[in-house]
């Protein structure tokens, strides 16, 4: 909850920007909102006005502002898939999915039986996750349901905003990380009418993936869906191609691997299926029908060898599909969503394609909103959405100085909208590939200062 402080209004004043819509989509211009002089206001965790200083210094005359100066002010990052208990194991080497996962992964969730372990760990993920300024995150845990509950207990501390859920495996994973289907479906509803909306909690039902899930596993977790219609659907889906093969092998029945969720009712508004590289023009379209989600993991795909998103195609005109960002840690190398932006340019140049500044930094926030069904809560500074925002220094290193030097003067003289907005790209993009945790000046959690 909102801290006492937090219950009277708060005044930031700095270079604000956002976005209203998508690049994707539409012009820069229509999309990209950026005041070089704003004001936000924040009252009982909520942002309650918004605008530039000129407009809104009269307004607030008795509000005590805090300012920052040479800055660049922006909505929480939102990491839409990223597993918590992989934090100890990030960069383990020399191994593609299937390995990783029996000779690094299975071992190391199995420490997460212990309740106080996960809580240790999900202390330092949640700190490591501020630190890079993600305020939000769609996260795995482990089959444990006490890796769950230290999770949210940990998220609750902090006032977050966080997604997760108990994994179901029930198959081709060591005996000692796998449930059955009932035990599955039980100990699941159980944690969502514990943590579903409580406070700033939400609930996502997850399916490892397709490959440690029987038939029937599925359909209990299809059940829970019904059940439990406003909860979040969190899965894999065609990460790697050896993968693709044994669900093949495994749901012989199926046209394809969605095709295997879909079966289970597990595809819809709310699903967000992790990597999607290697999709058929069918999965393409019914997860745009769907109007479900694919998380772009470009650090882990690249790192793990497993292929090149075609982030083209899932943002298409004709069949558009949301998507959202993941650091996917500890596939990924970084929890650092302006790494991860840095290596989602490279993936799309690898493609003939370009990716650019507003387009990424899109997917890191407002794109991430919509991917997650939080477009109403988070993603940019409308009135009305939670404060979590992130204060951003361009000149952090001195190579960042170097490379984007002169932002605040030369930003302010006079420039018109369109000026603006192309040198502001070319600064925000030497920060997109220079930048790491060092660029985050300071962290803001329903309008509370958090990290600095």
């Amino acid at each position: 909850m909102p801290s006492a402080s937090s219950q009277s209004p708060q005044a930031i004043r700095g270079a604000f920007l956002d976005f209203v819509n998508d690049p994707f989509y539409v012009s820069d211009a229509e999309s990209v909102r950026y005041i070089p002089d704003g004001l936000l206001i924040v009252e009982k965790g909520a942002i309650a006005d918004f605008g530039s200083y000129a407009d809104l210094q009269a307004k607030y005359s008795q509000v005590e502002i805090v300012t920052y100066p040479g800055k660049i002010i922006m909505p929480g990052f939102i990491d839409t898939h990223i597993h918590y208990p992989q934090s100890e194991m990030i960069a383990a080497y020399g191994e593609q999915l299937l390995e990783w996962l029996n000779k690094y992964t299975f071992p190391t969730e199995r420490k997460f039986r212990d309740k106080a372990y996960a809580q240790t760990i999900a202390s330092l993920f949640l700190d490591e996750l501020l630190k890079n300024g993600t305020t939000t995150a769609l996260v795995f845990a482990t089959v444990h349901p006490q890796s769950v509950d230290a999770f949210f207990e940990e998220a609750s501390r902090r006032n977050l905003r966080m997604i997760s859920g108990k994994v179901l495996m029930d198959r081709n994973a060591p005996d000692y990380l796998t449930d059955t289907p009932e035990t599955a479906y039980e100990e699941s509803k159980q944690l969502i009418q514990k943590w579903h909306n409580n406070g700033r909690l939400l609930y996502a039902i997850t399916p490892r993936f397709a490959i440690t899930s029987t038939h029937e596993q599925l359909r209990l977790a299809g059940k829970l869906l019904q059940e439990f219609p406003d909860v979040y659907l969190h899965t894999h889906l065609s990460e790697n191609l050896k993968e693709v093969e044994w669900v093949a092998e495994l749901f012989p029945e199926c046209k394809n691997y969605l095709d295997v969720y879909d079966r289970a009712g597990l595809v819809g508004e709310k699903s967000v299926f992790a990597h999607g590289i290697h999709l058929s023009e069918d999965e393409f379209k019914r997860l745009s029908a769907a109007k479900a989600a694919l998380s772009f993991c470009p650090t882990s795909n690249l790192f793990l060898g497993s292929g090149l998103f075609k982030l083209h195609k899932a943002k298409s005109l004709n069949q558009p599909i949301k998507v959202g960002l993941g650091t996917d840690v500890g596939g990924g190398t970084s929890f650092s969503m302006l790494h991860t932006l840095n290596e989602a340019y490279k993936v799309a140049q690898l493609q003939t394609q370009s990716l650019s500044a507003f387009k990424a930094l899109f997917l890191a926030t407002l794109g991430g909103a919509r991917a997650l069904s939080l477009e109403d809560k988070l993603g940019n500074f409308d009135p009305g959405k939670e404060a979590d925002f992130v204060v951003l220094d361009l000149q952090a290193t001195s190579i960042m100085a170097t490379r984007t030097g002169g932002l605040s003067t030369r930003l302010a003289q006079g420039s018109t909208e369109t000026e603006l907005r192309e040198e502001l790209a070319e600064k925000v993009f030497g920060m997109m590939m220079l930048g790491d945790d060092r660029a985050i000046h300071a962290v803001y959690i329903a309008g509370e200062l958090v990290h600095r």
